[in-house]
């Protein structure tokens, strides 16, 4: 008989051919459907790997994205986790499927605010998920250190106080560079000395990390 494929199988093949073979990355992506977090126009499209407008000009990460950065800050279970910018939920509820516990900052105030209303799998990540309103720029010093950080928006520079809230042995993955048209991702690992290490891979393009709280007109 010949298989029957379902969506999330052919999101798992699309991720597959780039590259991404980690089984557990792979078993997480097929278990938090992508269709949860998008615009219902546009759930049609939900299992195709490219971004997708939400809203205040943001997207949610392509799910391909969304694996390589998982993979490259090698996402551990326990692990406690910076996101700057939480978006649609979706990054933030993939690392809290794998088991991490997530920290996850959002500056757009009404993104953050439908997070507090409509986010699908709230009662499933209540204790693995901590919503917070702020600059990315500033972190969560409160909360810090961090095992890993991940920026999911370009940043034109390494920020220096979330490189202070990373422990010793932490990682920060974030797409790196001033250009609109493209960032390279990059791996930054403290050493137990406090140096960082730097690692630089494959381009892609993100939109552009703020600074501040944004606000209504």
């Amino acid at each position: 008989m010949e298989r029957q494929f379902f969506p999330q199988d052919l999101l798992e093949q699309q991720i597959v051919e780039r590259g991404i073979n980690s089984p557990r990355i792979l078993s997480v992506l097929k278990t938090v459907d992508r269709s949860a977090f998008v615009p219902e126009n546009l759930k049609a499209n939900a299992y195709e790997d490219r971004p997708l407008p939400i809203a205040e000009g943001q997207t949610i990460s392509q799910p391909y994205i969304v694996a390589y950065m998982a993979d490259s800050a090698n996402i551990e279970p326990e692990d406690r986790v910076l996101e700057i910018g939480t978006g649609s939920v979706y990054q933030a509820s993939v690392l809290a499927e794998i088991g991490a516990l997530v920290f996850t900052i959002e500056r757009q105030k009404e993104l953050y605010d439908r997070t507090q209303i409509s986010y699908p799998l709230m009662k499933k990540y209540a204790t693995k998920i901590k919503f917070f309103y702020g600059d990315g720029f500033e972190g969560l010093p409160g909360f810090a250190p961090f095992d890993k950080i991940l920026i999911t928006a370009a940043a034109p520079f390494v920020p220096e106080k979330l490189i202070a809230q990373l422990k010793p042995g932490g990682k920060m993955v974030l797409p790196l560079g001033e250009q609109e048209d493209r960032q390279t991702m990059t791996r930054i690992t403290k050493l137990a000395d406090g140096t960082l290490e730097t690692e630089s891979f494959s381009d892609f393009v993100f939109v552009p990390m703020l600074s501040g709280k944004a606000t209504k007109a």
